[in-house]
């Protein structure tokens, strides 16, 4: 763990500079608007330890797949999130120096990130190695109003001698992906046009052909301007140098604009035309005012998705961050766009869709924002279906079978470690799970006759064709899978994989009868999918006759054949210099190990909790949690939820904080490569659904509130059938607001209770 950012409620403050962790703070000071994002690098040149990033939403390249030699079905490229175009960063040259932070020395120093509003703020003073003092002042937001809107201001100011301070602004293509193959770089320049206070530069990705169109216009104020003006140009660059003369105590400021189209959003034709425009009208309008439009539609955001926590700043803290960067990754307004695990905060997982967004995203963006954002993560599904097909087909499946897949940009599986790619097939359980979870929250469901229960039936599919009779059990078992638990590969009979299974069969049935009262839906879907009704009858004898490995003296469920020839030795005894054992085991020694990584069986726990009864819980959180070392980001808060669920506050509490701060504090040692963005839906899901034990049964909301005795009270609000709540709780009372036009009728601690249009209900706790 590493605990050098200041605890503030709305800030991420890094009050002196830490070279060696640089590349954390700047993935923690990451920006973003769900259109384009940037990691929080300095705008000035630095040599030191950095990852200079800006992603934008879409845009992708194909990497091809390198492996020690082929195999039938095996993906043949692997999609990569680009390195885009750089438009925020300057060059300065000072005395004809060139500034380079890395090699001054820091007088005092602070970078902010400021939540509530989205603005990064950075101060900083320094001695360049020939005794010149500065000090620099920067600011910079992407805009929540205009997606297309990037803004940064920066300032120098003389603190010790009259100065001649060279400032180039510029746009730049050239750049790479940090794990790029032979070091390749991926845009070829299209078209440019350089003017004396801006330009546009037009590139092209290799292979994919998307066009992305940056332009940008500066203005420079305070200090002597010079005339002396140079425009500079090479391929994919341009840029525009100024000299400006200061005197000891006088600053100069420059605010640039920039805005950024692609033709995955417009028709590539008209890219630099309403680059253009969209950049004159922003300019028109003045950076101030495109800064408070933007901090305007933060409060408005805030507005509806905060948790506010008294009495405990490091969870406060860590709460808003994770929601803060996720409202800068995902917005929802278009459905061809889904949630990288890492946002715009970095390049590892190839910034593609994985089974995150249905497992842990979706309760969040469906309780915080209009039903069409959550929706949009369905159809996103729907759109890939027959990509799903096909990638099952290449794995040998047939008549009409769909295997999602486990990383996706444009729906085909790009994955590029077997275990994974044809292993893991628990993925499918979870696009089909995300089906019923909007359909059960949201009460509508329009889904499934707009493609979701196609979606099932393709997912039934695969699973009727992945399981096989087995003669010595005398029940269907599925063979040679990975679970949720990545630190076992190749297992037979993983007990949530054969749940998720059978459940997402009995789930396609349910909806199949559903779908049947409406004739002439119906009719449409059996001609799209060709499906027989004797299909179910294998489907019924399926999850009639699944074999689920379990214990019965210990009453657990076995996580799958053979788990227990293992060593049971719990987490506790590794020496801490051995964890994260990924990072200091070889992998032969993880595999033969009883750790797990995340949730496996617990997961199917969590999904499936109604199953269950509470003691049965119980003893398989008090068995696998010991085991479980939690380096996955999508760990603590399943851990978090299930022990509200049991009763285990403290530890309930010590996996919240784990989830909450696991990227501020550093737990697993891979910050510094971009967030774990889809992992902070979760810790939101450890607040509302594990503090709060909000659930939806009998058609109903319900809450089961707890409060951790280091909190004074939490707060939250969510979106529920065209109802707002307002919860809050402390020790006294629960107070839940109807901000709506209708009454609601729920169930607090198992008891019904009606609040009428916006009216509050008060219960006074009896403890």
């Amino acid at each position: 763990m590493k605990q050098y950012i200041v605890k503030d409620p709305w800030k991420i403050i890094e009050d002196r500079f830490h070279p060696e962790h640089n590349r954390i703070t700047e993935s923690l000071c990451s920006l973003g608007n769900g259109y384009f994002g940037q990691r929080g690098n300095f705008e000035e040149h630095y040599s030191g330890y950095t990852l200079q990033g800006n992603y934008i939403s879409g845009i992708y390249y194909p990497d091809k797949t390198i492996v020690g030699w082929w195999k039938n079905g095996y993906p043949e490229y692997f999609a990569k999130v680009l390195n885009s175009v750089n438009w925020s960063s300057v060059d300065i040259w000072i005395n004809k120096q060139r500034l380079d932070i890395a090699k001054c020395t820091i007088i005092a120093f602070n970078r902010t990130l400021d939540m509530r509003q989205g603005i990064l703020y950075r101060s900083i003073e320094l001695e360049l190695p020939n005794g010149e003092k500065v000090k620099i002042n920067t600011q910079r937001f992407c805009s929540y109003t205009c997606k297309e809107l990037g803004a940064m201001q920066y300032s120098i100011e003389s603190l010790s001698h009259d100065l001649e301070i060279r400032i180039r602004t510029f746009l730049d293509f050239d750049v790479k992906n940090e794990d790029a193959n032979y070091d390749e770089k991926f845009w070829l320049e299209k078209d440019k046009k350089i003017t004396k206070d801006g330009g546009y530069l037009i590139s092209e990705t290799k292979k994919t052909g998307f066009r992305v169109c940056a332009s940008y216009k500066y203005i420079i104020s305070g200090g002597d301007l010079s005339s002396d003006h140079k425009s500079i140009e090479r391929d994919n660059y341009l840029g525009n140098e100024t000299v400006v003369r200061l005197q000891k105590g006088e600053s100069t400021n420059i605010q640039k604009l920039a805005t950024i189209t692609t033709s995955f959003h417009h028709p590539e034709a008209n890219l630099a035309e309403l680059s253009t425009d969209l950049l004159q009208y922003n300019t028109h309008l003045g950076y101030q005012n495109c800064l408070d439009q933007h901090i305007s539609a933060w409060e408005q955001k805030w507005e509806s998705s905060d948790i506010e926590i008294k009495g405990d700043v490091a969870a406060q803290q860590g709460i808003r961050f994770n929601i803060f960067h996720l409202n800068q990754s995902y917005t929802g307004e278009n459905p061809d766009l889904n949630i990288g695990p890492k946002g715009f905060t970095g390049e590892k997982y190839g910034g593609s869709t994985y089974w995150d967004t249905e497992a842990y995203c979706l309760p969040y963006y469906q309780s915080t924002a209009p039903m069409k954002v959550s929706k949009n993560l369905l159809i996103y599904r729907y759109k890939h279906l027959q990509k799903a097909i096909e990638n099952a087909a290449k794995l040998g499946f047939k008549d009409g079978a769909a295997l999602y897949p486990m990383v996706t940009i444009n729906g085909e599986e790009c994955h590029n470690e077997w275990e994974i790619t044809f292993e893991e097939i628990h993925r499918n359980g979870a696009i089909a799970y995300a089906i019923f979870e909007h359909a059960r929250y949201t009460g509508d469901d329009s889904y499934l006759y707009e493609g979701g229960l196609e979606v099932l039936i393709a997912i039934a599919r695969f699973w009727a064709q992945r399981v096989n009779w087995s003669q010595q059990k005398q029940k269907y078992v599925i063979l040679g899978v990975t679970g949720p638990n990545e630190y076992e590969n190749n297992v037979n009979n993983n007990w949530y994989t054969n749940v998720i299974a059978t459940w997402s069969l009995e789930y396609c049935i349910a909806c199949i009868d559903h779908v049947k009262e409406q004739d002439s839906v119906w009719a449409e879907i059996i001609t799209k999918t060709n499906f027989d009704d004797t299909e179910i009858n294998k489907w019924n004898d399926i999850k009639n006759q699944i074999y689920l490995p379990n214990n019965k003296e210990l009453g657990i469920k076995l996580q799958q054949d053979g788990f227990l020839d293992k060593e049971i030795i719990p987490v506790s005894a590794i020496p801490n210099e051995e964890t994260p054992i990924n990072q200091h085991w070889s992998w032969d020694r993880i595999l033969r190990s009883c750790y797990i990584k995340q949730a496996d069986v617990l997961q199917g726990m969590y999904f499936l909790e109604d199953r269950f009864t509470t003691e049965s819980i119980k003893k398989n959180f008090e068995f696998y949690e010991p085991l479980t070392v939690h380096e996955s980001s999508l760990s603590p808060c399943v851990h978090a939820i299930l022990a509200c669920t049991i009763g285990k506050f403290e530890k309930a509490y010590e996996m919240y904080l784990r989830t909450a701060r696991l990227d501020i504090d550093d737990y697993n040692n891979d910050t510094e490569d971009g967030l774990h963005i889809t992992s902070m839906a979760g810790t939101w899901m450890s607040i509302v659904k594990g503090f709060a034990g909000m659930r939806v049964t009998d058609n109903m909301i319900s809450f089961k509130p707890h409060l951790p005795e280091q909190w004074d009270s939490y707060s939250f609000k969510i979106n529920f059938r065209g109802h707002l709540l307002h919860l809050g709780y402390d020790n006294k009372s629960l107070k839940i607001k109807n901000i709506a036009t209708k009454e609601l009728t729920l169930s607090i601690n198992s008891e019904t209770h009606t609040i009428n249009s916006n009216e509050e209900l008060v219960l006074i706790n009896k403890s």
